[in-house]
């Protein structure tokens, strides 16, 4: 029954990602703002269909204590999931990926007009401070920043 969820899951995926991307695509023209809204609108069906198909629930504590300004989020990797349920639970935000994420077919042109900061891991030094620049630009544009500081996703109870 688990491998036929998934299934379930990973086709309506693949169908709804391909979709998805040809509407993101034409949001290009549309500020940053709008754009982002608009284009995390397939994060927030992704964590609807992971509820629906493969019962996965969340739920989020403190979420009051946020602060309003645009801020920092460091976060643990541990699945794909926390990445689609950030765009549906905290505010505005541009998540620091690995570049090869944007070469993928229409998930990467989706996430790139997100405006993330993609970085070379391999770069070292010169990575973080792509990370610093833009990280301090994207603030004052009025996102917040989402980082995995481990750099990956690491198992729960393991660090990185």
């Amino acid at each position: 029954m688990i491998f036929l969820r998934s299934f379930v899951f990973l086709v309506a995926q693949i169908l709804i990602t391909a979709s998805y991307a040809m509407f993101a695509l034409a949001t290009a023209p549309l500020p940053r703002l709008a754009r982002f809204r608009l284009i995390a609108g397939w994060c927030h069906v992704m964590v609807w269909l992971a509820d629906a198909v493969l019962g996965i629930r969340y739920r989020v504590v403190g979420k009051a204590n946020l602060p309003r300004a645009p801020a920092i989020i460091l976060s643990k990797h541990q699945s794909a999931w926390e990445t689609f349920a950030f765009q549906a639970i905290s505010p505005p935000h541009v998540l620091v990926v690995k570049r090869e994420l944007l070469w993928i077919p229409f998930f990467g042109w989706g996430l790139a007009l997100t405006s993330p900061i993609a970085i070379d891991r391999s770069s070292g030094p010169r990575a973080l401070r792509q990370i610093i620049e833009l990280g301090r630009r994207r603030l004052a544009q009025g996102f917040w920043v989402a980082i995995f500081p481990e750099g990956t996703r690491v198992d729960p109870g393991i660090r990185g």
